[in-house]
């Protein structure tokens, strides 16, 4: 078994049945997602790229925010993206939502939707999910157009709250596969710096999380 086909079956695993309630539960403590969504301006007519969309949540929400943005999302998980199509379905989005399997290390934009590139890309707590998370901001960056942003929102170190919390969120994580990247900042240092970009990084809410922009020449 490859490891692409290893991660998969474990997120469909883990999501098969959490798919149903995620949305409900996970709203509570993914704090930062809206902040990004408001950074992702992207202009008239734009391409929004999601990668690890999940139930195509954020998607959704973008598409109300950013009314002529096309938008598109990749997810590992089979699972997750059953969720993700019946939901844009629903909210009669699918002419302006576009969905595909694929993942976040090796993906090729353009054999999934015909865009090579895009002017927005965006994880949404979808990084510290990654075992191969360094190869997926590399492959993001790929996939952002020239003038283009990658916008990234994740847990952070909890450096600002009481350390039995850190320590319990962090102990609670790892029970759905999820990593804090303790390093996230300084890996998009190293990609703004490499692609002559210009890095925002900032740790939000006593660092329970950080987000961060790369905005491209």
């Amino acid at each position: 078994m490859s490891d692409v086909t290893a991660n998969a079956s474990v997120m469909d695993g883990i999501y098969r049945h959490q798919r149903h309630i995620y949305d409900l539960t996970r709203r509570y403590y993914l704090l930062g997602r809206n902040d990004l969504i408001a950074a992702i301006n992207p202009p008239a007519g734009g391409t929004v790229l999601e990668i690890g969309c999940g139930t195509a949540r954020n998607l959704i929400l973008t598409a109300e925010r950013y009314r002529n943005a096309k938008l598109y999302g990749i997810d590992i998980s089979a699972e997750m993206l059953k969720s993700a199509e019946a939901t844009v379905a629903k909210n009669s989005l699918s002419g302006r939502i576009r969905l595909a399997q694929g993942d976040a290390t090796r993906f090729d934009a353009n054999e999934l939707f015909g865009v090579p590139q895009f002017d927005r890309v965006f994880f949404s707590y979808s990084l510290s999910m990654i075992p191969g998370w360094e190869a997926a901001l590399q492959q993001a960056i790929a996939a952002t157009a020239p003038g283009g942003q990658l916008h990234v929102v994740d847990f952070g170190q909890q450096a600002a709250l009481p350390g039995w919390f850190g320590r319990g969120l962090k102990a609670w994580l790892a029970r759905f596969h999820v990593t804090p990247r303790a390093d996230l900042g300084e890996a998009m240092a190293a990609l703004a710096a490499e692609h002559h970009g210009e890095l925002r990084f900032a740790t939000i809410y006593r660092d329970y999380a950080r987000i961060g922009t790369i905005t491209l020449p």
